[in-house]
């Protein structure tokens, strides 16, 4: 039974994400923002919602590591196999400004997170926590990410781009669509957590393991369905932003309002995750640097740094 609600949390997940995604998009454009507002914005946060409801409700039950797991891996997956089976369908195309800020604006936010969880080290305490004044720090960063989406907007308006008006669009029926799409996001939350640390102690897997794996996996569906479709449709620039502004999320957002509401333990293992994490960033960079996509062999080099990254975690365990 509990496989069976693990499932049905996975698709109350990303049905919810779908319809708040829909919702709150056509929201904004009732109320005329800017569409690369309504991108960096409502799309990032709307595909990142999932691991944000997991991880905080992870963190109010006292599971702090499935908190920590669910966001690494989604991360690791993210930039992995997302954006490499993306790049297999067809080569991303990288803009200037993702190369110079959004991307190492997503490595300053996971070195960060090194940092600020590392106090056996730095601070010779006995044991690794994120706190809540650490969390608060994220939220600041998040908040100067936000200033900058904001000024991109605002320039893009300058710059002559037009808010199209939308037809035959209601404010009540994407209010229903946006509230019904977070109460799935929620509840899928809620039976996505429950059942999946049952699932890990039948398996005799630790939390970590699970949050890494099973979890990270299914809350990164709506990113991966996002980014295979827009490489699909040849929209290469949608399928890398919304993942860079994904992974921002996850790091500021999530583990930010899960830190605040429930400071996080962090176990010793986790750091090994974050050094991969923040290794496979810098390679993001590297890829994005040459003539400005990631082909075809780089996205398969991603998928099969997935593959091997994923072995190493079960052995490990």
């Amino acid at each position: 039974m509990a496989y069976v609600l693990l499932i049905v949390g996975f698709v109350l997940l990303i049905k919810g994400a779908d319809f708040f995604v829909d919702g709150s998009s056509n929201i904004a454009r009732l109320l005329r923002v800017p569409p690369i507002l309504i991108g960096l914005t409502i799309v990032a946060f709307g595909t990142s919602s999932p691991e944000a409801t997991v991880s905080i409700i992870a963190s109010l039950q006292g599971t702090a590591d499935v908190s920590m797991g669910n966001v690494i891996g989604s991360n690791i997956f993210n930039i992995t196999l997302v954006v490499g089976v993306a790049a297999v369908l067809f080569p991303i195309k990288v803009e200037n400004e993702t190369i110079r800020k959004e991307i190492p604006f997503t490595l300053l936010a996971s070195v960060a997170l090194l940092i600020l969880m590392n106090d056996k080290v730095l601070q010779g305490l006995n044991l690794n926590t994120i706190s809540r004044s650490d969390g608060l720090v994220f939220l600041l960063f998040l908040s100067v990410f936000m200033f900058y989406v904001i000024e991109v907007a605002l320039k893009s308006r300058e710059n002559g781009s037009e808010v199209t008006a939308v037809q035959d669009v209601k404010w009540g029926k994407n209010i229903t669509i946006t509230i019904l799409g977070l109460l799935g996001i929620v509840l899928g939350g809620q039976m996505v957590v429950e059942n999946g640390k049952d699932i890990a102690y039948s398996w005799g897997m630790s939390e970590a393991l699970v949050g890494l794996t099973i979890i990270a996996i299914g809350t990164s569906l709506p990113e991966l369905v996002t980014s295979i479709t827009a490489a699909l449709k040849k929209e290469s620039e949608i399928a890398l932003g919304n993942i860079v502004g994904s992974n921002i999320f996850n790091i500021l957002f999530v583990l930010g309002t899960s830190a605040v509401i429930s400071p996080l333990e962090v176990s010793g293992k986790i750091t090994i995750d974050i050094l991969i994490m923040i290794a496979i960033t810098v390679l993001l960079l590297a890829f994005s640097r040459t003539n400005f996509r990631i082909s075809k062999r780089e996205g398969l080099v991603l998928v099969i740094g997935y593959i091997v990254y994923t072995v190493y975690i079960i052995v490990r365990n």
